[in-house]
């Protein structure tokens, strides 16, 4: 039987991922449902994988199970990832230290104000407009090689994930409630005033959504070639 989520066990989560404790982030994977932080966490469990950590080969064994069987964009990625490090191999993709909540960020922001690039040398994410001529020079080629573009891909991923929450509810009255509110301007606003009715769903949502957001943000890094190693090569 394993435990919710609150938000001391999150804080410990991410804790863990950002120092790189294996030990603290197997405790927690295995006492919490993995599932629901697979993509936020799968990071610091490469590294654990690949430092010998005991036990963490078989906890990302059972986890890239669980992420094909799930099978949100972004999933695949992560399993051949850790299916990767498992057997003693070199990953393809190169490494970057990117926070993939703040690459999240840029690709899926305000069309009007998204977008950016990535520091491949520190993984910083800088949006569009904090571009300065310090920070990002055209005119020097061997500088440029250094930042990823990143595009404004919008909401639209965003709003189905809401679709998608929608679907997984046994409250049909909430379901049905979410579903007329996310209807029409203001969408993204009034989902989260009626769900925060119900602060356990609420919670789910977060969660849920941050899945998807990391998931997406990992897919579409990998597809330029890179994968989100932790800053310090953990």
């Amino acid at each position: 039987m394993t435990e919710a989520w609150t938000d001391q066990a999150l804080k410990a989560l991410r804790a863990a991922c950002r120092t790189a404790d294996g030990p603290s982030l197997l405790a927690l994977l295995r006492t919490h449902a993995p599932a629901d932080v697979l993509q936020q966490c799968g990071d610091a469990l490469t590294a654990a994988v690949v430092r010998g950590v005991p036990g963490a080969g078989e906890t990302a064994l059972a986890c890239t199970s669980t992420l094909r069987e799930r099978g949100w964009r972004g999933d695949e990625v992560l399993a051949e990832q850790l299916d990767t490090v498992g057997g003693g191999a070199v990953c393809v993709l190169r490494p970057v230290p990117v926070d993939l909540e703040e690459l999240s960020g840029l690709l899926e922001g305000d069309p009007a104000w998204g977008g950016g690039r990535i520091d491949l040398d520190t993984g910083e994410c800088w949006p569009a407009l904090a571009d300065t001529e310090e920070s990002w020079d055209e005119e020097e080629p061997e500088d440029a090689k250094r930042w990823l573009h990143v595009p404004c891909e919008g909401s639209r991923d965003a709003y189905r994930g809401m679709e998608d929450f929608i679907t997984t509810l046994d409250d049909q009255d909430l379901a049905r409630s979410l579903g007329i509110a996310i209807q029409g301007p203001g969408a993204f606003r009034r989902f989260k005033d009626m769900l925060a009715t119900s602060p356990a769903q609420l919670q789910r949502y977060w969660l849920f959504s941050a899945e998807r957001r990391c998931g997406r943000a990992r897919a579409w890094l990998a597809d330029q070639g890179y994968w989100p190693a932790l800053p310090g090569g953990h």
